[in-house]
């Protein structure tokens, strides 16, 4: 239950009320809409310029507060995280959730997670002071502080392949691959546990199949079994290699 609203006007007093208990952010609202018993301060986001999104060089900066919608219709958004962010949450939702709240709120079943984890993406996270780190590297520690940028490259090869029960359900299986030109492949699994799972991120692109099996040899829960999910990984980690080519 939200019991203080607040609308700070600079970084520095955003700050100092996160640091205080019981208060979180408030960026889209779609998780703090929610009903629950415990009493909480909200600091609104809104005034603080965190919504900006524009490519620089091999980079596409996309702000905390970017909502999905407006990563999803940019002309930098690469064709295979538009897929991702579709999948993630209905328009509705991706019309006010946020690129760090979902994020912050992401399990192994988030697409959106999977693929910025699969990209290498940097995450900005503020608190005392001003720190880069990589959003695995986020998604492991969850670091104090609040999130004002996630960076993505735009001079990699990316892919994004999935099976799901139905199209408007998150997956039961979901591959991304990101390839540098140096042949560096990483490939993260999703549809699965708290968190992506970085499956291979190797010099090169050899032995990704297998790769994708050993990652889910216990990747079993009320959804799928994990003979299932190793065989369909190495399916879709397949596929994705092969779109690069095509």
């Amino acid at each position: 239950m939200i019991t203080t609203y607040h609308r700070p006007q600079t970084m520095n007093e955003a700050l100092a009320l996160l640091n205080k208990p019981n208060t979180l952010p408030l960026g889209g609202g779609t998780l703090l809409s929610k009903p629950t018993a415990d009493p909480v301060a909200v600091v609104d986001l809104q005034a603080l310029g965190l919504d900006s999104l524009r490519a620089n060089g091999n980079e596409l900066q996309i702000g905390a507060t970017c909502t999905l919608q407006s990563l999803l219709e940019s002309e930098h958004c690469p064709a295979a995280l538009k897929i991702a962010l579709k999948l993630e949450a209905p328009i509705n939702i991706r019309n006010s959730a946020t690129v760090a709240g979902t994020l912050v709120a992401s399990d192994g079943r988030s697409p959106f997670a999977t693929s910025v984890l699969a990209m290498d993406a940097k995450v900005t996270v503020v608190s005392d002071q001003s720190s880069v780190i990589s959003a695995g590297e986020y998604q492991l520690s969850k670091p104090k502080g609040l999130i004002t940028q996630i960076v993505i490259p735009l001079n990699t090869k990316f892919a994004f392949e999935y099976v799901s029960k139905t199209p408007s359900d998150k997956p039961l299986v979901c591959a991304a691959v990101s390839q540098w030109n140096s042949g560096r492949t990483r490939l993260v699994l999703g549809g699965y546990g708290k968190t992506p799972l970085l499956a291979m991120d190797g010099t090169e692109a050899d032995g990704i199949e297998s790769a994708a099996k050993n990652a889910y040899h216990e990747a079993q829960d009320e959804w799928a079994s994990a003979e299932y999910r190793m065989d369909v990984a190495a399916t879709l980690a397949k596929r994705c290699l092969e779109s690069f080519n095509v």
